[in-house]
């Protein structure tokens, strides 16, 4: 199949008791047994569900893995991940992430004696110096959040090739619709499906998606016996959302072209970071490795001032001043006072965060009506 016809059918059969196009919601925590551990597949429902596995199955179809799995959050997914080292281990991470995940890694799992390593993947060559023989997993992050880096995912793999390295990618910003980091070699891709997946802000969901069968049925028992699963209903708001996923993502990426080059020529803007950008550092890579540059942009002012983009973000109208992204609507967001709060000031100001910058996530709305937004903020 190809993509347009995967979101929607991919993984997928009609619900076998009713024929139901849809797959129900089935709102059931446990399922009945003809005798003593003989069923039809389904046992309870933190270890399986049918909504579930639709989801699950349609996650592996979108982003060509073995095994899909869905999470209750994007956090809960990158928990289970990590829970496939043991204490001593290392992970590799770029330095331009999320955070939330950045978080997670220093202030939850550090204290299991796992050790982080945060490194500029610009130069992919800086991973290899830092890999020792503890080292376990490689956490990618492209484009990173939110100063827009791309990292060259072929690259990695090959750096970790042969050394018992996971390569894990954060697929989030760009979509399998944009880049399919399994067919590039990754063993694990990761989604916030709360974002495009989901793609209309009514709910909070993460994914997993395992290159090969066996890492598939590690995180699956990691899943069962954790408990971070997605419910029913939220899986059945996940499916749908990806059954439009090519429509919205081909339209998120026109508009963010549309405005990237609108903030290039205001006399306010300092610097535009977009992947789609030829003023992008990375704008060849982009072409190689992405199929459009998506819908997140992110700016500077000339002034540098926190304050003009305080008072920018108050005034924006069609924009929502909110945190995530990704959904149908277009949302700004001022990551050092807000995603990124959780990152100490300093290594805010090392990675290039600065108070002045503001991340937009640029929606399906008609993009002039974007830009005059923009404009009317600007005065």
């Amino acid at each position: 199949m190809n993509f347009n016809t995967k979101v929607i059918h991919g993984g997928q059969h009609h619900e076998s008791a009713t024929g139901s196009v849809n797959v129900p919601v089935f709102l059931t925590s446990t399922f009945a047994q003809k005798s003593p551990g003989v069923h039809s597949g389904y046992e309870y429902s933190r270890a399986a569900n049918p909504t579930r596995q639709a989801l699950e199955d349609s996650l592996a179809s979108i982003e060509n893995g073995a095994r899909g799995l869905a999470f209750g959050s994007g956090l809960a997914a990158i928990d289970c991940v990590l829970k496939l080292l043991n204490p001593g281990d290392e992970v590799v991470a770029v330095d331009d992430l999320y955070g939330g995940t950045y978080r997670m890694f220093t202030r939850l799992f550090e204290k299991y004696q796992l050790k982080f390593t945060f490194v500029n993947f610009d130069d992919v060559s800086k991973i290899a110096d830092v890999i020792t023989d503890k080292t376990k997993l490689i956490w990618v992050e492209t484009p990173t959040n939110p100063l827009m880096k791309l990292v060259d995912i072929k690259a990695v793999v090959e750096i970790a090739k042969g050394k018992d390295i996971l390569v894990a990618v954060d697929n989030t910003f760009a979509t399998p619709y944009i880049q399919r980091p399994i067919d590039l070699g990754a063993n694990i891709v990761m989604h916030s499906a709360t974002k495009y997946l989901g793609g209309h802000s009514d709910v909070i969901a993460g994914a997993l998606i395992a290159k090969d069968a066996e890492l598939g049925e590690k995180l699956h028992f990691i899943q069962f016996a954790s408990g971070g699963i997605l419910g029913p209903h939220d899986s059945y708001l996940v499916l749908r959302g990806i059954k439009t996923l090519a429509l919205r993502m081909q339209r998120h990426s026109d508009n963010g072209l549309a405005v990237a080059k609108y903030l290039e020529t205001h006399p306010a803007v300092d610097k535009v970071i977009y992947p789609g950008l030829e003023s992008h550092p990375q704008y060849e890579l982009a072409k190689s490795q992405m199929k459009e540059a998506g819908g997140m942009v992110s700016f500077t002012f000339k002034s540098g001032k926190k304050e003009d983009a305080i008072k920018f973000l108050e005034k924006v109208k069609v924009f929502t001043l909110a945190e995530s992204l990704g959904g149908v609507e277009s949302l700004a967001n001022h990551p050092a006072l807000m995603t990124h709060a959780s990152i100490p000031a300093e290594k805010r100001a090392e990675l290039g965060i600065t108070d002045d910058l503001v991340r937009l996530s640029v929606g399906i709305e008609d993009a002039e009506d974007l830009i005059a937004d923009l404009e009317r903020a600007f005065s």
